[in-house]
């Protein structure tokens, strides 16, 4: 039996969302950040060292990371390569990058944002924040946004060559993608970027997407 150790507002929706695409029974167990310092609690701590969410558990064994659970689940259990093309082709190669960019590449400069970003509003003496700000806007402006433009510009023109991000058909590589895209439209909006836009509008119509919400719980990304 799948067990999800799922975090509010965290990689661990995009699991629940691959486990419906796939039609698999599944249990979740629920985690709430702690809301002043938005950490996940320290029960996840006795699910695996890190205390980080998602992990799951298949009968003995226990996945961690995102990506590597991704991967598992697709390879185990998604028979009829229905969300990933066959090993040996080119879009296998495209698939396996998009797998792995979305965690390696795209989400250290939206992380590195979050925490520019709350070095600026982090209560601190009155003496003090404008050299904090002053330090948290030049990170902004000199790396996080520029890096952010640079990754979304293109990942804007991929879409201009193919419907999904491998090709044709919806893969799990645009599942892996949607938690960073999603975070990307929540603190920079895609008014400049219509296909991503339409790409998260795709992902978000789909019925095994809205089946993990109702799963997962709140998810505060969408808002």
């Amino acid at each position: 039996m799948i067990t999800v150790h799922h975090l509010n507002n965290s990689r661990s929706q995009r699991v629940l969302w691959l486990l419906e695409e796939l039609g698999l029974d599944y249990t979740v167990v629920r985690y709430q950040r702690d809301p002043r310092t938005m950490l996940a609690p320290p029960e996840l701590k006795q699910i695996h060292p890190l205390g980080k969410s998602p992990v799951v558990q298949d009968d003995a064994r226990l996945l961690a990371e995102s990506g590597a659970i991704i991967e598992y689940l697709v390879d185990t259990y998604d028979a009829q390569r229905a969300l990933a093309p066959s090993p040996g082709t080119d879009e296998h190669l495209r698939y396996r990058y998009w797998l792995h960019y979305a965690e390696g590449s795209l989400m250290p400069p939206l992380l590195v944002t979050l925490v520019f970003n709350r070095i600026r509003s982090a209560p601190m003496p009155f003496f003090v924040k404008p050299i904090a700000r002053a330090i948290a806007d030049k990170g902004l402006a000199g790396f996080a946004r520029p890096q952010v433009r640079l990754h979304l510009d293109y990942l804007e023109a991929e879409l201009r060559q193919r419907p999904w991000f491998v090709g044709e058909d919806f893969s799990a590589a645009d599942i892996a993608l949607s938690f960073p895209l999603e975070a990307a439209q929540a603190r920079y909006g895609f008014e400049d970027y219509p296909l991503l836009a339409r790409f998260i509008e795709r992902i978000h119509a789909r019925p095994a997407y809205q089946r993990a919400l109702a799963q997962g719980g709140p998810y505060d990304l969408l808002s």
